[in-house]
């Protein structure tokens, strides 16, 4: 992948990677970090962070995305417009955080974090969209994804680690300032994107959005095509899918009051993840890559969840020896855990969607992941703070990190459900054609 970021469209997939991970720990545990400093309490952390919910639900209007022009912007295309609206409205979002600050009260700062989440999900829906249809054929596809993971991850280890520097240096509203600035890095790339055709021959044949079929079809279609596909094991898929990060999802509000709890100084924070978690991270994307190519999709969905259990279990050792060393150690393996599963999650989906739905289709297995994740979040202060009387404050985190490492059993068990009839329906294919 390193080799091909020659390529014009693989350099600029890496750059929109980069402006899709980048609002997404500014709404989520950053935040929560932030709003830990300021003495915010756990409880209300995590219910702030359902503005998370935006990603959950971007389904419900991808439609628009995938059928709709913007005005004024239209001029850029379908995909570029929306890139670039929500790329300003990302920066706007995060300017608004940085200006307000915690003072102005949760439900000021709040409003603003939606809006930057609500502009990121839909961002998403368009940069995801032109990732598959900029690809000329399926290996492509695997190419640009690869891309867009490293750019993604890039973009966390700097809101999840040169931000928190940066704060204990200039304060959090500089910092976040800081980060609407870099979204410039994401408007320059669509400015430099091209807009994809592959789909246009498809989108064309349909109905005008506007009359009853197109209309119909842009809001049932992606969804009667992908189970016309996949019949009842599209339920299996999606169902899997919805279980798939809830090892990520449910004590992310958690990690960064957990680190402050612990006595952790930002820079120790700050200086493991940009070290040690960015190694682990490319090694964690390699590694999936070879890991799909030698053993296939599911198998590497399976590793990738054994991966995700063991890392977020672990943080509970921090909870008895909570030094640099140990704290090194665990932040590799979620590093390389969080990458190795996203590059698998995310290479799988993308190969379930087709041309003329790709944004309905890819945001509706999205929000599947997202959507229970992002509810069972909200309620992880709740949590910490029920088990304290009996645990204490450290023995409370560490529960509820092995708890939700188990988590990723009942979707492995799915995955290696769907692997043994997608083997069966092989072999069957086989007989058939040897007969």
């Amino acid at each position: 992948m390193l080799r091909e970021l020659r390529q014009p469209k693989v350099a600029v997939m890496l750059a929109l990677g980069f402006a899709s991970g980048l609002p997404f720990l500014l709404t989520a545990n950053t935040f929560g970090y932030w709003l830990r400093d300021e003495g915010t309490s756990l409880m209300a952390i995590g219910f702030i962070s359902w503005v998370g919910f935006a990603y959950a639900f971007k389904v419900y209007w991808s439609p628009l995305v995938d059928r709709v022009d913007v005005p004024l912007l239209g001029r850029l295309g379908r995909r570029r417009g929306w890139m670039l609206l929500c790329q300003i409205l990302v920066a706007l979002g995060l300017l608004g955080m940085s200006f307000v600050g915690v003072s102005a009260g949760l439900g000021v700062i709040g409003a603003f974090a939606l809006l930057t989440a609500f502009a990121s999900a839909t961002q998403d829906i368009a940069i995801d969209a032109w990732r598959i249809e900029a690809a000329s054929d399926a290996e492509e596809v695997g190419l640009m994804t690869s891309a867009a993971q490293l750019g993604y991850r890039i973009a966390l280890i700097v809101t999840d680690a040169a931000i928190i520097a940066a704060a204990q240096r200039v304060g959090w509203p500089i910092s976040y300032a800081a980060m609407a600035v870099l979204m410039g890095v994401g408007i320059v790339a669509t400015f430099f994107a091209f807009e994809p055709t592959r789909a246009d021959a498809v989108l064309h044949a349909k109905a005008p959005l506007w009359s009853g079929r197109g209309l119909l079809d842009a809001l049932v279609g992606p969804f009667v095509d992908f189970f016309s596909k996949h019949r009842m094991t599209g339920l299996l898929i999606l169902l899997a899918v919805a279980l798939y990060r809830l090892p990520d999802f449910i004590m992310g509000p958690m990690y960064n009051p957990y680190y402050h709890d612990l006595g952790l100084s930002k820079d120790t924070v700050a200086l493991v993840r940009g070290s040690f978690g960015l190694g682990a991270t490319f090694l964690g994307l390699a590694a999936a890559g070879v890991c799909s190519v030698r053993a296939g999709m599911l198998p590497t969905l399976v590793v990738g969840l054994m991966l995700e259990g063991f890392g977020t279990a672990a943080f509970a050792l921090l909870s008895l020896h909570a030094d640099a060393t140990t704290f090194a150690a665990v932040m590799s393996l979620d590093a390389f855990a969080q990458a190795f599963a996203g590059v698998a999650l995310v290479t799988y989906m993308s190969s379930l969607t087709t041309l003329g739905y790709t944004a309905t289709q890819y945001a509706m297995l999205s929000s599947t992941y997202a959507v229970l994740g992002k509810l069972l979040k909200g309620f992880s202060g709740v949590g910490v703070d029920a088990l304290t009387p009996t645990h204490g404050l450290l023995g409370a985190y560490a529960t509820a990190f092995v708890a939700t490492g188990l988590t990723a059993i009942p979707p492995m068990l799915l995955i290696v459900w769907l692997w043994r009839l997608q083997r069966r329906k092989e072999a069957s294919a086989a007989t058939a054609a040897a007969s």
